[in-house]
């Protein structure tokens, strides 16, 4: 399914320039037949998956496999997003809460903002002598509603929600007075092919629009990870702190050198991952490193 995001499968790689430009013309006529503006496909989620499944009509008319249905699908999700992008001058910010669905500008509506309101910790914790970064800030637990919401945006293709998490968090002035006094901001990296699997890199959503709305330099050319490796949450702490070694890599170290970094994770568990990350950033011997995450196990 698509949503009305400027996100996810955006930042997907197109490979396939003949599909790309088959599902261009496709979608042109498609508009075409239905008399549609570009405004109305872009608002209309229902519209978007209707014109998908005339994609899947006629590729499985083709008697074409599951695996290159699946790929197919995936370059048309892509296409709309880059036709959608590059053809309409308003941003594609949700419309709706992204929490309950109902129409909301901030995508965040007033009930779910008060739900958030009694999960929300806003926890700063001090630098524990075997970390590599100073501070952790966390603002929910890892728990109940947090954590369907967290593993919905994570895994079942809801990236949209960063917008309702992050336009909650910004709404704290305690936080938010902290978070304006960094230099840069850089989300934890994932790997290319983690990447191509779910579509986005959730920490790099929420980076993004922190950086836009607090006009703060985001960097994502300095940290890379380097290894496609076994997931953090399938393994205990011992295993997660192998698992995670030399799996970083540090670029132009000289960007960030001096400089205040926020480093943005969605979930901290052990801290195995964004101690790993710190170490590397370290190197560049920044001013500080601080580390800020969704929600605390």
């Amino acid at each position: 399914m698509l949503y009305n995001d400027e996100i996810c499968y955006i930042l997907r790689p197109i490979n396939d320039k003949e599909e790309q430009t088959y599902t261009y013309e496709i979608f042109n006529l498609y508009m075409e037949n239905k008399n549609l503006t570009i405004e109305q496909m872009k608002g209309d989620n229902k519209i978007q998956k209707q014109f998908l499944e005339e994609i899947k009509n006629k590729r499985i008319d083709n008697e074409i496999n599951k695996s290159e249905l699946a790929r197919i699908l995936g370059i048309a999700r892509c296409t709309i997003y880059k036709y959608l992008k590059e053809n309409t001058i308003s941003n594609l910010a949700p419309t709706v809460c992204g929490i309950c669905g109902k129409i909301n500008s901030d995508g965040l509506c007033p009930k779910c903002t008060k739900i958030l309101e009694k999960c929300a910790k806003f926890e700063i914790i001090n630098k524990n002598i075997c970390m590599n970064f100073e501070n952790l800030i966390y603002i929910f637990k890892y728990e109940g509603i947090i954590r369907k919401l967290i593993l919905d945006y994570k895994f079942n293709e809801k990236p949209y929600i960063y917008v309702s998490f992050v336009n909650f968090i910004l709404k704290n002035k305690k936080i938010f007075e902290i978070l304006k006094s960094y230099d840069t901001i850089i989300p934890v990296p994932i790997s290319r092919k983690r990447m191509k699997e779910r579509g986005y890199n959730q920490s790099l959503l929420i980076a993004k629009k922190l950086s836009e709305d607090l006009n703060i330099q985001l960097q994502t050319n300095c940290l890379f990870k380097t290894k496609n490796i076994v997931e953090q949450s399938k393994l205990n702490k011992e295993q997660r702190e192998k698992n995670i070694q030399n799996v970083y890599e540090l670029k132009n170290e000289q960007i960030i050198n001096n400089k205040k970094i926020l480093l943005i994770d969605d979930i901290y568990t052990t801290g195995s991952t964004v101690n790993e990350c710190s170490k590397m950033l370290r190197k560049a011997q920044p001013r500080k490193v601080d580390v800020l995450v969704l929600a605390k196990d």
